[in-house]
């Protein structure tokens, strides 16, 4: 008996809260780290004290931040053993390790050199606190390689098989878990964001205290650094975009084919719809504008190569669903037999196609004998939300494009030393400071939804990875995240505010 779709949806969107939430405070972390290894770099090189200044204002509001992040991230973690109990027990062994990895390793080292960077400015040499913001640099990017590895085998499992003999996905080859493609092409583009959301962060802060004549020739120099480093990086978020898009393309077709409303499979090379509105009940795109060829470019690196659609692949996994079938009858064979060499020969032709058998049961306990309706169903149960994504992917993709035109405007005018007399464009600054939060925070919608309706894409369905709670005790749980969440903001946005008000020449902890 499988949990209500009432838990499930509950569970999915408690996950979902606690995960966006989390992920508002990590941007900033990987962004604010690099910079100030920057700023404090050109401190050592320089030894004039405004630099130092701008690295401990900074490392303030860095600091603020990260306890939050790591306050949020625990609590998020706890979820797969309450909420998503069959997940855990059923993936553990692959999914765990990479969570454990990053505990074990990157976080005590970031946490480690947190401290360190706070409390070592009168302790250590300038050459070795300088050491320490770069290992804290590094630290807080390599916590984030070991959840985009643990969350790219979600999104493309390799490296693993099914043990009938313990019923779980296990290991069989590590490597191909790390070196995962998706989750490289994740991390590269996750970080990068990161980054984008730091320099955004330092640039309308300065342009804050430029608007109000404030602390000059500090903001001046910070907007200066920061401008420089975002120019590029807003650069690499789209470049390596697209490689994430070429990833997608390979390995996840239902999600690109959703991604841009691609109903039917087109002639090579497909075209991108740039603006349209997606209508999944009729499978249509109205009022469609498209740009020739960009599509199978993105997607395939070719002009030959056709660029699959939703009703073609729903087609395919009905296919997928059948093969799925005769893997689900000979692994009943081998729980009554394990030595059944003729079963164990099926399981192993068809296993890969196993996950798309469990979709059946939504509809039937026996999957062995599903109806042509039922295994049609399912096969429509692999369609995500197709307008949710179409938007959510265009509206991410316009920041990224603002992002480049905003930060190449703010290094030209910086250089120039005439950013303090264009008003209008700090102002565009400081009002643009949530936009690369709403670009992330979409992305990871794009990335999540669009693997639906699996937990683990081909393998585990999102209902079935679910614990047996009852819905109360949802409401109870996510009534006191709900709480805790919203007292954490409220303390985020108080101090983050304060010490901004504030500036570098009234904080208490900057003075000697």
């Amino acid at each position: 008996m499988f949990p209500t779709e009432a838990v499930v949806d509950l569970s999915r969107f408690q996950f979902a809260l606690t995960a966006l939430y989390h992920f508002i405070f990590v941007p900033l972390t990987l962004g604010l780290s690099f910079l100030l290894a920057i700023m404090e770099s050109i401190y050592f090189l320089t030894k004039r004290p405004i630099w130092q200044k701008m690295v401990k204002y900074w490392g303030i509001l860095f600091g603020i931040n990260f306890a939050m992040g790591v306050a949020t991230g625990i609590t998020m973690e706890f979820q797969f053993g309450t909420n998503w109990a069959y997940y855990s027990q059923y993936v553990g062994d692959i999914f765990g390790a990479p969570l454990a990895i990053e505990g074990l390793m990157a976080f005590f080292l970031e946490a480690t050199f947190v401290g360190i960077f706070f409390f070592g400015w009168d302790r250590l040499s300038r050459g070795a606190h300088l050491t320490v913001t770069w290992l804290l640099a590094l630290g807080t990017n390599l916590s984030a390689v070991w959840i985009l590895i643990a969350n790219g085998w979600m999104q493309y499992p390799l490296g693993s098989h099914f043990n009938f003999n313990t019923m779980r996905m296990e290991v069989n080859d590590f490597a191909a878990v790390l070196l995962n493609p998706v989750a490289q092409a994740k991390y590269v583009h996750t970080v990068s964001a990161g980054y984008v959301a730091g320099t955004l962060f330092v640039c309308a802060i300065s342009a804050y205290f430029l608007l109000r004549d404030r602390n000059v020739a500090f903001a001046k120099r910070s907007l200066k650094i920061a401008a420089a480093f975002g120019a590029l990086v807003s650069i690499a978020v789209v470049v390596l975009g697209d490689e994430s898009g070429y990833e997608t393309g390979q390995n996840q077709k239902m999600k690109l084919a959703a991604i841009e409303a691609m109903w039917y499979t087109e002639p090579a090379p497909a075209s991108f719809t740039v603006f349209g509105f997606p209508d999944q009940k009729n499978e249509t795109t109205r009022d469609a504008i498209q740009i020739p060829y960009l599509l199978g470019l993105i997607a395939t690196r070719s002009v030959t190569e056709p660029v699959p659609g939703i009703h073609n692949l729903v087609i395919d996994n009905e296919q997928r669903i059948k093969n799925g079938m005769i893997a689900y009858e000979a692994l009943q064979h081998l729980q009554e037999d394990s030595s059944n060499l003729e079963a164990q020969a099926t399981l192993t032709e068809h296993g890969n196609d196993l996950g798309y058998a469990l979709l059946l049961k939504k509809y039937t306990p026996t999957v062995t004998n599903a109806t042509e309706k039922q295994i049609h169903s399912a096969a429509q149960d692999t369609v995500p939300n197709v307008a949710g994504l179409f938007w959510s992917f265009r509206i991410m993709v316009a920041c990224g494009l603002f992002f480049i035109v905003l930060f190449a405007l703010c290094f030209y005018w910086g250089a120039k030393d005439t950013l303090v007399q264009k008003r209008w464009f700090l102002r565009t600054l400081l009002y643009s400071l949530p936009l690369p939060w709403v670009a992330i925070e979409l992305g990871w919608y794009v990335a999540e939804t669009g693997r639906q309706p699996w937990v683990i894409d081909g393998v585990l369905p999102t209902f079935m990875g679910t614990s047996s709670l009852a819905v109360s005790d949802l409401w109870i749980s996510l009534s006191g995240f709900i709480l805790l969440y919203t007292g954490l903001a409220v303390v985020e946005f108080f101090l983050m505010v304060k010490y901004i008000k504030l500036g570098p020449e009234g904080t208490v902890l900057l003075k000697d």
